[in-house]
């Protein structure tokens, strides 16, 4: 019988979904047993070969049967961030919840910045981001804010809101050449990043001085505003990390807003990581005056343990969002007063429902369930601290303030490098690397709920054989 090309074959969708499903609880399951290496870097090459890639996308041929060979030898070449030894970035073992949202969203592709496009998925992200607003301290509709794909088109955004906010015609006749934005060296590189795509110039991001772990120091930020009036710059904003990225902890949120207020600054707190310590009472203190803040980066694919991408930028003055943008498109934006689509807000037109994914997760798990896993996975890395410390010839450059942890081994920067180098290649531990004060560190980030104790104690074993 001839079908409509296009037309799905829902037979044959459901024999692959129920394949799909079954490989893959396999997978978490075998992952979270620590079976199978945790990382996986082998040459691109061979996986191309292993996965038949360039013949198979030219000549297609693959179907529901032949699609379970194709994901079994799929899964087998991937980074297992279930795994006990997968303690590299700050990216969750995604929860159950939020893998369901990417599946109904690939089976019916709502686009949802335009009502008519997806309204269930507008009403949803509005309830997440007025959550999110809550948890800040700031209520809508004086506030607002808007998810985005990723933590570095909010950081964006937000650097766009805030040079609206001190140069309104910027969009129509372009940026001035003296604006400066006032950061730690230490800040994400999609901070810099934003600061040119905006338009200000690699020259206009002025460095914060900071201590030896690369905490703001607030009594040297008047000499740093100083500094660059008399370099002939304009400040327009000041960003603050809650935490940093490199070393998890948290700078002094208070008597940055103190500052800010004082000089007219826009407050910039990029919480991606840590400001989910929100919702753990025993840790929320950590983010005292991020209320006082003009906008906030939260990112809910880091300790909201949804799958990538959701994350979004709150601004404390709900005019300040729309503001960051003008557009003109008849197909799209129509002179219908309190519009409910939010396209007026976001970079992106065609935008996935991110929210879906969160709610699930707080649907599922509860706002408390969230918070426990937070404060678990804080608790967990002081105690990995106090085992790391007390091993001979470790050493730890600061207690944790969160799920991230630097150390070494020896005092060798070089060292610290091949160490990670052999533990990748060897599959069974997936660390990351810092430099702090001129010296490199080892640094792994507590995500997986299977990372315990004695997988850190065959960790400090590991180092301790390669090092030899």
């Amino acid at each position: 019988m001839e079908t409509t090309p296009g037309i799905w074959d829902l037979e044959e969708f459901e024999r692959a979904a129920g394949t799909a499903v079954e490989q893959l609880s396999e997978y978490v399951a075998r992952s979270q047993r620590g079976e199978g290496p945790a990382v996986n870097r082998a040459p691109l090459d061979e996986v191309e070969q292993a996965l038949d890639v360039r013949r198979t996308l030219r000549e297609g041929g693959l179907d529901a049967h032949r699609f379970g060979d194709f994901l079994a030898a799929y899964l087998e070449r991937t980074t297992r961030l279930h795994h006990p030894g997968s303690m590299a970035h700050q990216v969750p073992a995604p929860d159950m919840p939020s893998a369901l949202a990417d599946l109904v969203h690939g089976a019916i592709n709502n686009p949802m910045a335009i009502q008519e496009m997806g309204a269930a998925a507008l009403a949803i992200e509005r309830a997440v981001v007025e959550w999110m607003l809550e948890k800040v301290g700031w209520q809508m509709p004086e506030s607002d804010g808007v998810l985005t794909h990723g933590g570095s088109l909010a950081n964006l955004t937000a650097m766009l809101a805030a040079r609206a906010r001190a140069v309104p015609s910027a969009w129509a006749d372009g940026v001035p050449n003296d604006l400066a934005v006032l950061a730690p060296a230490s800040a994400h590189y999609s901070v810099a990043r934003s600061v040119a795509i905006a338009g200000l110039g690699q020259a206009a991001f002025i460095p914060i001085e900071t201590d030896d772990l690369e905490r703001i120091r607030p009594e040297k930020l008047e000499e740093t505003l100083q500094r660059a009036i008399d370099s002939g710059r304009r400040p327009i904003a000041l960003v603050a990390d809650a935490c940093a990225t490199g070393t998890g902890l948290y700078d002094d949120l208070q008597a940055i807003a103190a500052f800010c207020r004082e000089h007219d600054l826009w407050l910039h707190v990029d919480g991606a990581h840590g400001a989910s310590a929100l919702l753990s009472p025993r840790h929320r203190h950590l983010l005292d005056g991020i209320e006082q803040a003009d906008s906030v980066v939260w990112d809910a694919h880091k300790m909201l343990r949804t799958s990538a991408l959701c994350a979004s930028v709150l601004v404390r003055r709900a005019r300040d969002l729309p503001g960051a943008f003008q557009q003109e498109a008849s197909y799209l934006f129509y002179e219908v007063d309190a519009s409910p689509d939010i396209i007026d807000r976001a970079i992106e037109c065609t935008k996935a429902p991110l929210g879906v994914k969160l709610f699930l997760n707080l649907a599922w798990r509860g706002e408390a369930g969230l918070g426990d896993y937070v404060a678990d996975t804080y608790d967990r890395a002081m105690r990995f601290h106090d085992i790391i410390a007390a091993r001979p010839g470790f050493e730890c450059p600061y207690r944790p303030e969160s799920n991230i942890l630097c150390f070494r081994y020896g005092v060798d920067s070089q060292l610290q490098l091949e160490i990670r180098e052999r533990l990748i290649e060897s599959g069974e531990f997936h660390l990351s690397s810092v430099e702090l004060g001129g010296n490199r560190y080892l640094r792994i980030v507590v995500m997986s709920p299977a990372t315990d104790d004695a997988a850190v104690e065959r960790l400090l074993d590991a180092i301790q054989r390669v090092a030899a």
